[in-house]
C-alpha cells in the first residue's frame, strides 16, 4: 500500500475511535469530552511517531 493510503486509513481509524467514545460515554459532557478527545489524539500521534512513520 502507498503511504497516502496508510495515512488516510490511520486518520479514519482515529476519527472512528473519537466518535465512538463520544457517542458511547460522553454525550452531554463538554469538558470531559474535549479532554478525552485530546488524549486520544495524543495517543494516536505517539503511536504514529513511534511505529507508522518508519
Amino acid at each position: 500500500m502507498g503511504r497516502p493510503i496508510v495515512i488516510v486509513l490511520y486518520v479514519a481509524a482515529m476519527v472512528a475511535v473519537i466518535v465512538g467514545v463520544d457517542f458511547a460515554f460522553l454525550r452531554n459532557r463538554f469538558w470531559e469530552r474535549l479532554i478525552v478527545n485530546i488524549g486520544i489524539v495524543l495517543v494516536f500521534a505517539a503511536f504514529y511517531s513511534s511505529f507508522v512513520r518508519r
